[in-house]
């Protein structure tokens, strides 16, 4: 009698069985398509690119191979080589200036009444895109613009100074364009780390004492560390394929002396018809990319690991 009522109760379960292998082989099956889109839109433009970096063409006749070519002229290359290290300043100023500025305006606002609207004005520079900030900020720079008559206007110097006209004085101008543009959202970002910290740690520590730089050195800022490290991530990343702002105000000039790798890129292979080197730059600003980002990562889960 027992046996006879737990049959059904096998049979149920060698079909769940059977149902679950099923599944299991099937699922795969499902993200093909998937797969199929990616491997179309990323990964054979990136082996295309690749193959193009090590030959000869412009764009219209037949690759042909050239072997390390591109890149001996890429390392060579004087004009080149101010690029990367504008490409470098660029990194440099992306991660301090904004993000120092967006955790500022995070903590000054934070929990103030009216901090929303305190951060709002700051935050509408990022709802542009980076063409007007290059258009507007070109405006206020140029030798008789804004900056230049309100300078005059109040008596100070620097009144005619071209502030576009010379690297790598043009560069940290730009940096500072881009500033404006990028620390609302940063200061948005931290804002959300701020309202992720428990209050009752704060509340204690304030019991204790800690107000103001301390209050903020010994208690906020280690909490911050998850939000901090998405900031500065995304900043590494933006700062190091920069175009649309240099290209519309200076267009990598006088000269080349504001160029960055990115528009170094655009410049030899849609100005020049030089695809083998644009593809060489393109592959080398790829590869930078991508080992400045793991190793960034890599070296903020280890310090996460030795905190933990």
């Amino acid at each position: 009698m027992t046996s006879l009522m737990e049959r059904p109760t096998v049979t149920r379960k060698l079909s769940a069985d059977r149902s679950a292998r099923t599944g299991a082989r099937t699922a795969p099956l499902f993200g093909l398509p998937a797969v199929g889109v990616v491997a179309l839109l990323l990964y054979l433009p990136f082996l295309w690119t690749t193959y193009v970096s090590f030959t000869d063409y412009d764009g219209l006749a037949s690759p042909v191979w050239s072997g390390l070519t591109n890149y001996k002229a890429m390392f060579s290359d004087p004009d080149l080589v101010g690029a990367l290290t504008n490409t470098l300043l660029w990194v440099v100023g992306m991660v301090t200036l904004p993000v120092v500025l967006g955790l500022l305006i995070a903590v000054m606002t934070y929990g103030h009444k009216w901090g929303t609207w305190l951060r709002l004005p700051f935050l509408l520079p990022y709802a542009i895109s980076g063409v007007a900030v290059g258009v507007i900020w070109g405006f206020v720079l140029q030798p008789d613009g804004a900056l230049g008559q309100a300078l005059g206007f109040f008596g100070l110097p620097g009144a005619n100074t071209g502030w576009l006209q010379s690297g790598p004085g043009n560069t940290l101008m730009m940096i500072v364009a881009v500033t404006w543009q990028a620390a609302g959202v940063n200061a948005l970002l931290f804002v959300v780390g701020l309202q992720s910290i428990p209050g009752e740690p704060l509340e204690a520590a304030r019991l204790d004492g800690a107000e103001g730089f301390r209050l903020f050195w010994h208690h906020l800022w280690p909490q911050l560390r998850p939000i901090t490290t998405v900031v500065i991530g995304l900043s590494i990343v933006g700062s190091l394929k920069t175009f649309d702002v240099v290209w519309v105000m200076t267009q990598g000039g006088p000269g080349t002396s504001s160029e960055t790798l990115a528009l170094s890129m655009y410049k030899e292979t849609f100005v020049l018809n030089d695809y083998g080197q644009g593809a060489a730059i393109a592959l080398f600003l790829s590869l930078v990319t991508f080992a400045a980002s793991i190793l960034y990562l890599r070296y903020q889960l280890g310090e996460s690991r030795e905190q933990g």
